[in-house]
């Protein structure tokens, strides 16, 4: 999560890049995302970047 004060400066997309980056070099299939089916502007952030919503799963939770 980034801080509100630290929004709209491109901080997400370096934090996400430098992941990308990471998960090449150490040879990882994949990169999982979550977030709030509200939070709209890091879906659009995602998808902005190459990431796609997962259509064939859906993720459950138990609290205990």
């Amino acid at each position: 999560m980034i801080e509100q004060s630290n929004r709209q400066q491109g901080v997400a997309t370096l934090l996400l890049s430098a992941a990308a980056d990471f998960a090449r070099e150490s040879k990882a299939i994949r990169i999982t995302l979550a977030t709030q089916i509200s939070n709209i502007s890091a879906q659009s952030l995602y998808e902005s970047l190459g990431y796609g919503k997962d259509e064939e799963f859906y993720h459950y939770l138990f609290q205990v």
